[in-house]
């Protein structure tokens, strides 16, 4: 812990003196400062050390450690609440921007670059883990462009932060604590310990309970490191797909054309079939070739992320073990177009993505409401288009005599009151 902790107790008891005067949103910055660390060495310190940090981490960890103001989702205590906002994201709009082609193209030829330099360390990982390089890869430069992207931020001091006034604190009091085991076990410095203004650690970009899970010694040097060393990380990552139930020998799924008179209300991983049961509704690959013999009889998944305004897929289970990275449908298209790429040297998904309606999230949670009520089963009213909601807007749909879409729609907002 700093001198700046231990050292201003006084000022700070004075300081929460003086606020028990005052009214409750006449806090100041210096106000809030004061409280954080009275809460670091009186609220902080006794659970870290419960939980058997030693006290020599601690005061490491926290050495000129201060509040970071100029994260997001801060709530101050004192301050007036954050407002709420209307929130909008690459799902409501058309996805195209989000598969940057230039920006794609330049990915893969370095990640079939670093194919090539890792060969060795990538070999030995999938036969470790059963992932293959490729997807490893794809994760790897979507999260920090390789490696090359800068994380300047201390990640105890960011964690400490939102621990302490964000508007989510128990998870990130969880993240701390998880930050400083990792820093009291020896595996980095507080001085490397870098992560990004959400509080994910090194390469991977693991939160501090995904790296105790999931980080791996692959270079044999005795502990993790996923901030500097490429095994590590890479490892890292095939761990955590693995240990998610990554299906050793497949894929991630396939762009396909599925025809004008089959639904695309059967989406989803509750109503996965043969993928030899797709096939035979007229369902091909887009590229003309047919499915692997091999997959005939294992299961694959309708996906229609913009419904029948964009490309069309049937995915693996793989599909979904990729979104435990990050729960979106376009993040784990992007990783597995991007292997693609880098694997195989193919392009972008040939099906275009239309222009779905740049609806807000608000809006969309109204017509999930709206279903509900109607009886389907929209996954919850979140205002986040899933495949539950897709497939509930196209049974709908057809249930009213309208041409399935699967996506909402502005024009559907007066007609689903």
């Amino acid at each position: 812990m700093s001198k700046r902790i231990f050292g201003r107790l006084l000022t700070a008891t004075a300081a929460l003196l003086a606020l028990s005067c005052t009214p409750v949103l006449s806090a100041s910055k210096a106000d809030v400062e004061a409280q954080f660390e009275k809460w670091v060495q009186n609220d902080l310190w006794p659970e870290a050390q419960k939980n058997g940090i030693s006290e020599r981490a601690f005061r490491a960890s926290f050495a000129g450690v201060e509040l970071n103001w100029s994260l997001t989702d801060l709530a101050p205590p004192g301050f007036p609440p954050p407002k709420e906002q209307k929130q909008t994201q690459a799902e409501f709009s058309s996805p195209a921007p989000y598969f940057n082609d230039d920006r794609l193209k330049r990915l893969a030829a370095t990640g079939r670059g670093f194919a090539s330099q890792h060969a060795s360390a990538l070999k030995k990982i999938e036969k470790t883990y059963g992932v293959p390089g490729s997807i490893v890869l794809a994760v790897w430069g979507r999260e920090t462009g390789f490696g090359a992207a800068k994380i300047p931020n201390s990640a105890i001091e960011v964690l400490a932060t939102k621990a302490f006034m964000s508007t989510r604190k128990e998870m990130f009091r969880t993240e701390l604590l998880a930050a400083l085991h990792i820093i009291d076990r020896g595996d980095a410095t507080p001085a490397e310990f870098k992560g990004s203004s959400a509080g994910a650690l090194g390469q991977p970009q693991f939160m501090p309970t995904s790296y105790l899970k999931y980080a791996v010694d692959f270079d044999g040097d005795g502990h993790p490191n996923i901030w500097t060393s490429v095994p590590d990380t890479l490892a890292s990552i095939a761990n955590f797909l693995a240990q998610k139930g990554w299906q050793r020998g497949r894929g991630w799924g396939y762009e396909v054309t599925i025809p004008a008179q089959v639904s695309c209300a059967q989406e989803g991983p509750d109503l996965a079939k043969p993928v030899s049961h797709w096939a035979s509704l007229g369902i091909v690959r887009i590229s003309g070739k047919a499915f692997p013999s091999d997959e005939g009889k294992a299961s694959g998944m309708m996906l229609v992320p913009a419904g029948r305004d964009g490309p069309e897929f049937v995915v693996t289970p793989n599909f979904y073990v990729i979104k435990e990275y990050n729960n979106s449908d376009l993040y784990a298209l992007y990783i597995g177009n991007l292997a693609d790429r880098i694997a195989y040297g193919s392009g972008a998904f040939q099906g275009p993505w239309g222009d779905v309606g740049k609806m807000l999230r608000s809006d969309v949670a109204a017509m999930q409401k709206a279903l509900e009520k109607k009886g389907y089963d929209v996954g919850g009213s979140d205002g986040l288009p899933g495949y539950k909601t897709r497939r509930s807007i196209g049974q709908w749909q057809e249930k009213n005599g309208m041409k399935p879409t699967c996506y909402p729609e502005a024009s559907m907002i007066g007609r689903l009151k």
